[in-house]
C-alpha cells in the first residue's frame, strides 16, 4: 500500500525499520472503517482476536496475551540518554549505543513471514497546538486496533505533524514474545521508543505510557509543560459553573473511579453533575490567561476489568459495552461474552480462561480472568464523558489531588500550604503495590506524583521542573491537596465508604480553592474541621468517625520522614534544596 505522507523524515525512518525487521509486506494505517475493518476479519479468521455477541456487545472483541506477558515490565524498562545521571536513579539504565547494538539483532528479520503495520498517531486532540504525534511501526492487529481506540490514527494524524520532524518514532515487534529478552526502552534525546518480545498492552501501545508519559515528560521539561499520570475531572455546580480538577494516583488506588464518580444522592439532588475528561494522563500547558490548562492526550481508556461492576463504577462499565477490546478476561461460549471477578455473581460454566483454557466459574477453584486483565475502551462511550474533551485549548485546572493508599498515616485530606509545599506532598506519595505491575503486592513503595515507573529524565530534575512551573504560574497555580481513602480500623477494614461519597471529599478541596471553607493548620497541612466533611445520608459515618479520619499521628509522620529521607538521598546534589527544607520544616513542625 502507498505511503500516506510526503514527509521525507518519516519515510526515511520507515524505510530504516523495514530493511532492520524485513516484514513480507508494509501496511500504512489510514484510519479507515473500511480498512480497520477488514483487519479484524484476518485477527478473526487467524484467531488473535475473537468476535464476541454483535447483539449484546457490537463491535467488541476478546483477546488473550502470552501468559508470561500479562504486565508492565518495570524490570526491563529502561530511560537511555547520553549520560547516566539524567536518567538518574530510579530508572533503568544503558547507553543508548550500548543498547541499540543489543536490541538490533532482535528486530533483525523479527517481522519475516509477517506484515509491518504503520500507525501514524496523535496524542490529543486533532488541531490542539498542545498535541503531539508519533508513527509505531508493529506486526500485531492487536496493537493497530487498540490504537485505533486509544489515540487518534491515520491520516488526520499525518495532517497534524504535517512535514515537522517532531514525531516520536516508536517501533514494535512481537518477535517471540520471550521474556528474556523483553524491552521497553525509551531513547528521550532521540524522541524514539523500542519494544520488543512482548504483546501486552501497556508494553507495546507506544502512545500510552510509553509516549503520553515517559517519553512526553523529558518534552514538557524542555519545552517548559507538564505530562502527568493525573485524571481530570469536572464538577458542575448547580448554577453551572465547571471546576475541573487534575489527580495522581498509583495502580489500585481508585483512579478510574474517581474520573468517572457518580455523585452521591445528597449532591445529585441539589444539581450537581460529574464530568470525565481524562482517567489516567494529563498534559498541562500555561494558557494566555496565565492559568494552567490540561488536555488528555488519549482518546480512549484503558482499564483494569476485575472489581469493575455497576457499583464499583457504572461509567466504566457502560464504556465497554461497545467497540472494545477485553483482553485476559473469561469467555463465556454460552453467549460469546466476557466476564470476571468482581462483575457480578455469576460466573459462566462453559467458558474459556484468560489462558484459552476450558475453565467452569461454578467448579474452577483458579482465577478465570488474570488480576490485571482489561478494557480498551472508546471515551466516546463513557455515559460521563466531558463536552470539553476535544477542546483544543484544554481545561483550565483549579486544584491538584494527590493520593496512595495508606492504611494509618494520611488523612481522608488535607491542603498543602502552597505551591512548594505541594510539590513535596506530592513527592512523598506512598502505597501499596497491585498486580498492575509485575512483582511482589502489597509492599509500600514510594512513587512520586504517581510518576515513579513514567518519569523520562532524572526525577530531582523533574521536582525542580515542578517548582519552575510553580514560579510561572504564581497566585494563578492551582491549590494542591492530598486524599487517603484507604485509612483502615485495627480489624483492618476500610473505614471511609469511597466510590462517590468521595464527592464529600472534593466539595471541601473545591470550597478552599473558593475561600468557602475553614480549615486548620497542623504539622502537614491545613486540614478540615471534621464538621465541613458533608456525611449526611452516610449511616456508617458520625462526626467521630470523620474527627478519626482527620487525626495526624505525628510519630507515625515522623517514621514516615525517614522513608523519605531515604528516598531523597538516592538523588545527591539532583534534589533541589526546596524539597530538602521543606523535609526539614515537616519534621521541625512535627517536633515541636
Amino acid at each position: 500500500m502507498a505511503e500516506l505522507t510526503t514527509n521525507k523524515q518519516v519515510l526515511d525512518w520507515v524505510e530504516e525499520v523495514r530493511a532492520l525487521c524485513k516484514p513480507d509486506k508494509v501496511v500504512w494505517i489510514d484510519g479507515s472503517d473500511e480498512q480497520l475493518e477488514a483487519l479484524k476479519q484476518e485477527a478473526f479468521a487467524s484467531g488473535e482476536m475473537t468476535e464476541l455477541n454483535q447483539e449484546k456487545l457490537p463491535g467488541c472483541m476478546w483477546h488473550h496475551t502470552a501468559k508470561n506477558d500479562v504486565a508492565r515490565v518495570e524490570n526491563r524498562t529502561f530511560i537511555c540518554t547520553g549520560k547516566k545521571e539524567d536518567a538518574g536513579p530510579t530508572n533503568n539504565w544503558m547507553d543508548p549505543e550500548e543498547m541499540k547494538q543489543k536490541l538490533r539483532p532482535l528486530y533483525d528479520g523479527a517481522m519475516a513471514g509477517r506484515t509491518m503495520y504503520v500507525i501514524p498517531y496523535c496524542m490529543g486532540p486533532i488541531g490542539s497546538p498542545f498535541s503531539k504525534v508519533g508513527l509505531e511501526t508493529t506486526d500485531s492487529i492487536y496493537v493497530v486496533l487498540n490504537m485505533d481506540i486509544m489515540a487518534r490514527i491515520g491520516v488526520k494524524a499525518l495532517e497534524q505533524l504535517g512535514d515537522s520532524n517532531d514525531f516520536v518514532r516508536g517501533m514494535h515487534a512481537k518477535a517471540n514474545i520471550d521474556e528474556e529478552n523483553r524491552y521497553i526502552v525509551q531513547f528521550p534525546e532521540d524522541n524514539a521508543i523500542w519494544s520488543v518480545n512482548s504483546g501486552y498492552g501497556g508494553n507495546v501501545l507506544l502512545g500510552k505510557k510509553c509516549f503520553a508519559l515517559r517519553i512526553a515528560s523529558y518534552q514538557g521539561w524542555k519545552e517548559g509543560w507538564m505530562a502527568e499520570h493525573m485524571l481530570i475531572l469536572g464538577i458542575e455546580s448547580p448554577d453551572g459553573q465547571i471546576d475541573y480538577v487534575t489527580g495522581a494516583f498509583p495502580s489500585a488506588c481508585g483512579k478510574t473511579n474517581l474520573a468517572m464518580l457518580i455523585p452521591p444522592e445528597i449532591y445529585k439532588k441539589q444539581g450537581y453533575k460529574v464530568w470525565t475528561v481524562g482517567d489516567d494522563i494529563a498534559w498541562m500547558h500555561i494558557g494566555p490567561d496565565g492559568r494552567l490548562y490540561a488536555i488528555n492526550p488519549e482518546a480512549g481508556f484503558f482499564g483494569v476489568a476485575p472489581g469493575t461492576n455497576a457499583k464499583s463504577n457504572f461509567n466504566a462499565l457502560e464504556s465497554t459495552r461497545k467497540k472494545t477490546i477485553f483482553t485476559n478476561v473469561v469467555l463465556n461460549k454460552d453467549d460469546m461474552t466476557v466476564w470476571w471477578e468482581g462483575l457480578d455473581k455469576n460466573p459462566p460454566e462453559n467458558a474459556i480462561d484468560w489462558l484459552g483454557q476450558p475453565w467452569n466459574g461454578k467448579t474452577s477453584t483458579e482465577k478465570g480472568a488474570h488480576p490485571n486483565s482489561r478494557f480498551t475502551a472508546p471515551a466516546a462511550n463513557c455515559p460521563c464523558i466531558s463536552s470539553e474533551f476535544e477542546n483544543p485549548a484544554g481545561v483550565p485546572i483549579t486544584a491538584m489531588i494527590f493520593g496512595g493508599r495508606r492504611a494509618k498515616t494520611a488523612p481522608l485530606v488535607y491542603q498543602s500550604f502552597d505551591w512548594k509545599h505541594g510539590v513535596f506532598v506530592g513527592s512523598i506519595m506512598a502505597s501499596e503495590t497491585t498486580a498492575a505491575a509485575a512483582g511482589a503486592v502489597g509492599v509500600v513503595r514510594r512513587d512520586p506524583m504517581a510518576m515513579l515507573p513514567f518519569c523520562g529524565y532524572n526525577m530531582g530534575d523533574y521536582w525542580q521542573h515542578w517548582l519552575n512551573m510553580g514560579e510561572k504560574l504564581g497566585d494563578k497555580a492551582p491549590k494542591i491537596f492530598n486524599v487517603n481513602w484507604f485509612r483502615t480500623d485495627d480489624e483492618g477494614h476500610f473505614i471511609w465508604p469511597g466510590f462517590g461519597d468521595n464527592m464529600r471529599a472534593l466539595m471541601w478541596i473545591l470550597g478552599r480553592c473558593k475561600g468557602t471553607m475553614e480549615a486548620d493548620e497542623t504539622p502537614i497541612g491545613y486540614l478540615p474541621r471534621a464538621e465541613d466533611i458533608n456525611i449526611e445520608g452516610l449511616s456508617d459515618v458520625t462526626i467521630d468517625t470523620v474527627r478519626g479520619l482527620l487525626s495526624v499521628d505525628k510519630d507515625l509522620w515522623m517514621e514516615d520522614a525517614a522513608g523519605v529521607e531515604e528516598l531523597y538521598a538516592k538523588f545527591g546534589d539532583r534534589l533541589p534544596a526546596e524539597m530538602r527544607s521543606q523535609l526539614d520544616a515537616q519534621k521541625a513542625r512535627l517536633s515541636k
